[in-house]
């Protein structure tokens, strides 16, 4: 499984990349701050959220700091997705963030 740290992920978004990102967390944590147009998809809600995900995309997992990011790519990729796990999650995340 493939791995980029949240400051690459925003200099990929900054330089114009059209990416599929899902964030993991809980619903609280994202109404609390989550990267702009990035949908919620709570891991504690899988397997019945990944049923809207398509399979030809890759999609870029983040939490709150990696660990249930990690956890939803292990299930996704177990289930023929293309993933990469978004290291340091919301913690290491330096880019724009809505609430």
């Amino acid at each position: 499984m493939q791995s980029i740290h949240a400051t690459e992920l925003r200099e990929k978004l900054e330089n114009g990349e059209s990416l599929h990102i899902i964030d993991v967390r809980e619903q609280d944590e994202y109404e609390a701050g989550h990267i702009p147009n990035v949908p919620l998809y709570p891991l504690s809600e899988f397997p019945q959220v990944t049923e809207k995900l398509a399979q030809d995309n890759v999609y870029h997992v983040i939490c709150r700091s990696g660990g249930r990011s990690q956890t939803a790519c292990d299930y996704l990729e177990s289930q023929g997705y293309k993933v990469v796990n978004v290291d340091g999650g919301m913690l290491a995340w330096d880019g724009d963030i809505e609430a």
